[in-house]
């Protein structure tokens, strides 16, 4: 059974890739549906919450696809997953992706709410090699690096 984690920057191709995984019969678990608290500001779930909701799903598929930058997540995550992708994009090519992404009904109340939180996007997506959190690329380069099962690094559309 395949069990994929896939992580890059926003706007690298995850969610897209995902979901064509998703065609061929895996579950699909998006992490920025479980990475935050519904607060406002926007606050992270405690990790251990979160992989609490990770575990329920992993338990409850054979074969599934979980995706996001959260490096964090993914190390948890990565003692039962047999493949990683890691979506290595360029920063263009991240920001362009950005700009041509259908409405995230699940994560924006409206395709507005979205455009008008796309100027900030882009900047994050500029961040990505400066960043050294667990969203960065040091961050997933070392997921990628540590990753024992079968691995992938993909870099342009």
């Amino acid at each position: 059974m395949k069990k994929i984690i896939i992580f890059g920057n926003s706007g690298s191709g995850k969610s897209t890739l995902a979901k064509q995984l998703v065609d061929e019969g895996l579950s699909h678990l998006d992490l920025d549906i479980l990475a935050w608290l519904p607060v406002n500001p926007p606050e992270r779930r405690p990790l251990q919450e979160a992989f609490e909701q990770i575990d329920e799903f992993i338990r409850n598929h054979d074969a599934w696809v979980i995706e996001g930058c959260y490096a964090d997540l993914l190390e948890l995550v990565k003692p039962f997953a047999n493949e990683a992708i890691f979506m290595n994009l360029s920063i263009a090519q991240c920001q362009q992706n950005a700009r041509n992404r259908p409405w995230e009904s699940h994560k924006y109340p409206s395709k507005q709410a979205q455009d008008d939180n796309l100027p900030m996007l882009l900047d994050w997506i500029a961040g990505y090699h400066q960043r050294d959190d667990v969203l960065s690329y040091t961050a997933h380069r070392a997921l990628f690096q540590s990753f024992q099962g079968k691995k992938v690094e993909i870099t342009s559309n």
